[in-house]
């Protein structure tokens, strides 16, 4: 299976954010997310990191304040 767990950074933690990651899609603002059985999830961040050989998306909130 190709698909990855997307962790959202926070402060120096990771937390999980979606699993089973197939499709993600640049969106307005943000990202849009799917995973392997069609639910869609949408977050205003940018990918940090990404590594596929251990199945990680690190994302990083760009929220406007």
């Amino acid at each position: 299976m190709c698909e990855a767990n997307a962790y959202l950074k926070d402060g120096e933690n990771e937390v999980l954010f979606m699993e089973s990651v197939d499709i993600i899609e640049p969106y307005e603002n943000g990202l849009k997310l799917m995973d392997i059985f069609g639910k869609q999830m949408f977050i205003q961040a940018r990918i940090k990191d990404m590594t596929l050989l251990n199945h990680r998306i690190i994302l990083e909130r760009t929220d406007i304040k």
